[in-house]
């Protein structure tokens, strides 16, 4: 399935922790398939990404932040996983999600850490609007 017709699924899931949940699937599916536009299709445009001591602000600095990651079609850092471990509607467009991720390098110990995103419902589609990842 293309990333179009996935952002259209994924808006078009019947609520939204369903079309968040298809949209992370799309993102960590990117991520492992070396794709860095897939994976960060899911930020929205003005969202800030909180890691460590650095603030990025706005999706290209986003992607750029992440873009040493992918090299020659393929992801350096491993595969990537989500498990969710909280939801919480906060309005009609605003939803928070807390999530567990993990990266398994090939041939090394697994790398994990949490990460709350806040989703806003945009016209195409869920969109994180603010990650602080640890």
């Amino acid at each position: 399935m293309t990333m179009g017709l996935l952002i259209v699924a994924a808006a078009a899931a019947s609520t939204p922790q369903a079309a968040v949940s298809a949209a992370m699937a799309e993102s960590a599916a990117g991520w492992n398939a070396g794709d860095l536009a897939r994976f960060t299709a899911i930020y929205a445009p003005d969202a800030v990404y909180v890691a460590g001591d650095k603030v990025v602000q706005g999706k290209p600095a986003i992607a750029e932040s992440y873009a040493k990651s992918f090299v020659a079609g393929r992801n350096t850092r491993g595969r990537l996983s989500f498990q969710p471990l909280a939801w919480r509607p906060l309005s009609a467009v605003h939803v928070l999600h807390v999530a567990r991720w993990t990266l398994t390098p090939s041939g090394a110990a697994p790398q994990t850490g949490l990460t709350t995103l806040l989703f806003e419902r945009r016209k195409d589609g869920w969109r994180i609007i603010s990650d602080h990842s640890s």
